[in-house]
């Protein structure tokens, strides 16, 4: 019954928090907008019309078209398919990770914490995106690859942060009572522990999927995430990156609103996830 309440309070915060359910109402849109883009876009994927080129924004094509004369806002939701695919595998991955490696380093301590510490450390003090460069040039630039490369940079700070919690919660009374019922560690991490770190495992992943979009948009604006015939917004931006100032320069802004829509709208998630679960808050 306390969990029921306890969920039922962090429910009615985050429905009164509301950036975060413009947030919310935003992101869903976005994912029902992209991964329905099948049914929802005007035009097929890839759809060329060479003889029309490219046209200002107007009622036809809402946000104009590229050289090839393919419909943008069409392209823009394709796109965002596999941005927002990047970003919330990255997130899941990451999150599951970090949070299982934290939460074995702050429960074990002595060596098996120092290890992953180090580890951690290491990792976090590497400048980031030329280690994502160099590694998705030797391995390819695959979506698949993508994730993989991003997950293994981006698990550090939830481990940290997961550890940080699991220091304070193994020392409380619950988990010298499961000692002394006999719980094995593993149990006692799964069963006692972890229920104990989910608004921050939630809140954290909500803001890596933030991240990992701004990554996945970063390297492929610099020629190193998604290669042509698939596109990203990431991908999007580094062609259009020459027309600022020119007549074709809408087709720089509808992917930048694009991610800026999906970061603030994130951010805005995060936040009201964070106050959801703050025990220290009023009902």
């Amino acid at each position: 019954m306390k969990d029921v309440s306890q969920g039922r309070i962090a429910v009615r915060r985050f429905v009164r928090h509301r950036m975060a359910m413009a947030g919310l109402l935003t992101l869903v849109a976005l994912l029902v907008c992209c991964f329905g883009a099948n049914w929802i876009a005007a035009y097929p994927r890839n759809a060329q019309d060479l003889l029309l080129g490219p046209t200002s924004p107007s009622a036809t094509h809402w946000l104009g078209t590229d050289d090839l004369g393919r419909d943008y806002l069409s392209e823009i939701l394709y796109a965002g398919r596999l941005s927002l695919a990047i970003g919330l595998c990255v997130a899941v991955l990451s999150t599951a990770i970090g949070t299982l490696l934290g939460a074995v380093a702050g429960f074990a301590r002595g060596w098996t914490d120092e290890v992953i510490m180090r580890l951690t450390d290491l990792l976090l003090i590497v400048p980031g995106i030329a280690v994502l460069a160099l590694a998705l040039q030797g391995l390819g630039s695959s979506p698949f690859t993508i994730i993989l490369v991003l997950t293994g940079l981006g698990w550090t700070m939830v481990a940290r942060v997961v550890r940080s919690q699991v220091l304070s919660l193994r020392e409380k009374e619950f988990v010298d009572a499961a000692r002394v019922l006999g719980a094995s560690n593993p149990r006692i991490i799964v069963r006692h522990l972890l229920p104990n770190l989910v608004g921050v495992v939630v809140v954290n992943m909500s803001l890596t999927v933030a991240a990992a979009v701004i990554l996945e948009s970063t390297l492929s604006f610099l020629g190193f995430g998604i290669q042509p015939p698939q596109s990203s917004w990431g991908n999007m931006l580094s062609q259009a990156a020459g027309l600022i100032g020119t007549s074709k320069a809408y087709l720089l802004y509808a992917p930048g609103v694009a991610i800026l829509l999906t970061v603030l709208a994130v951010n805005f998630v995060g936040d009201g996830l964070r106050d959801a679960f703050d025990v220290q808050r009023r009902p």
